[in-house]
């Protein structure tokens, strides 16, 4: 285009790079009709005990103190032990709602949501260590390098809100083991990666806009745009696809957009007192206040066309799910900071009659629970 008929072409291209893009991941049809039409995935890192939690082993209390009957054969754990005696739960077991799906006595605000989960128990994991069973938990594979579920999701459904993401990841203060591989792309364009967020008013860095006015900004975004697209076409004329490029273009045009829509979405000030003290926002325990911003951030997400969010752990002083000791003191915490943030987003997202809420976590074995469809 700069080479032939006098450089004209590029001059059209320059023109129809000034006018409004579409989203990076514009809405497409989808290959069949979706159940989902967003996701939620609240990321339990480390692994909550299912034991403890939605799947009581009566067997367990038998046999607790002896050693496991030799039908099982030699088991060696995952921290190397072999011959340990069996350790029951300690939890109180209840049945909930008309489904009679049992919870522990760990997630009273959960309980109550019963009839809206769907738990499924017959999950597992190739992964046991950490960054393996996180990184299959995110892209389905013990290897980094494999887009991840965020990335596959927008990349097949596409984005409803050209001012926003189509995948969002609330970072409330442990990014898990593999960082932000977790969250990657992968081989897809570089449009479909995460964007990590914080669950405060700042939320995302450099969001406020630089330049002395919106016009000086606007001025270099459309330099930028101008020589990004010519050598986008210098590179198409090359035969070299310049999909790194063309997606640098669109994250750049995408980010000066979020600036004025990012302030608006991490901005709860319009929410009710009554929604901010179901989600926990008022609680004395800091990070059920933390995880119950990052949940009302999630639905706000979705209530504006971003197709994935993903929830990190608040820190709760000690480790995450994944405690080696001190557990019951752990996991008790752990379940505080979550338990009522995940009932209340659960009520408001079948209240406003959404679709689907995904927990999940990385372990060899475990339950999930979802929320079902009405």
């Amino acid at each position: 285009l700069l080479r032939a008929g006098g450089g004209f072409g590029a001059v059209a291209l320059s023109a129809l790079l000034q006018q409004p893009r579409p989203a990076a991941a514009a809405t497409r049809p989808p290959h069949r009709h979706p159940s989902a039409k967003s996701v939620i995935f609240l990321f339990m890192e480390g692994g909550p005990s299912h034991l403890d939690l939605f799947d009581p082993k009566p067997a367990l209390r038998s046999l607790a103190g002896k050693p496991l009957p030799e039908s099982f054969g030699t088991v060696i754990t995952a921290m190397g032990e072999m011959r340990s005696p069996v350790l029951a739960d300690q939890r109180t077991w209840q049945r909930h709602g008309e489904s009679g799906i049992w919870v522990s006595d760990w997630l009273p605000h959960t309980a109550t949501m019963a009839d809206s989960l769907a738990v499924i128990r017959s999950c597992v994991s190739d992964g046991i260590n950490h960054s393996g069973g996180i990184c299959q938990m995110n892209t389905g594979s013990v290897i980094g390098g494999r887009p991840s579920l965020g990335a596959w999701t927008t990349y097949g459904l596409g984005s409803e809100n050209d001012e926003l993401p189509g995948y969002m990841v609330i970072n409330g203060g442990l990014i898990p083991p593999g960082g932000l591989d977790n969250f990657t792309n992968g081989f897809l364009p570089a449009t479909y990666q995460g964007s990590v967020v914080k669950p405060d008013a700042a939320g995302l860095a450099n969001i406020k806009r630089p330049d002395a006015t919106a016009d000086l900004q606007a001025a270099k975004l459309g330099l930028s745009r101008m020589l990004d697209g010519g050598l986008a076409a210098r590179l198409a004329v090359e035969g070299r696809a310049p999909d790194a490029l063309e997606s640098a273009i669109a994250n750049q045009e995408l980010a000066y957009r979020m600036q004025a829509e990012v302030p608006l979405l991490l901005d709860i000030a319009d929410e009710t007192a009554a929604t901010k003290r179901a989600y926990g926002l008022e609680s004395k325990f800091q990070p059920t206040a933390i995880f119950g911003t990052e949940c009302l951030l999630a639905r706000r997400m979705i209530e504006r066309g971003v197709r994935f969010v993903e929830l990190t752990c608040p820190q709760v002083g000690g480790d995450r799910w994944d405690q080696h000791g001190n557990l019951k003191n752990g996991h008790a915490n752990n379940a505080l900071a979550v338990d009522q943030p995940i009932a209340a987003l659960i009520g408001d997202l079948r209240d406003r009659k959404s679709t689907r809420l995904n927990s999940s976590h990385a372990n060899i074995s475990y339950a999930v629970f979802c929320l079902k469809k009405k």
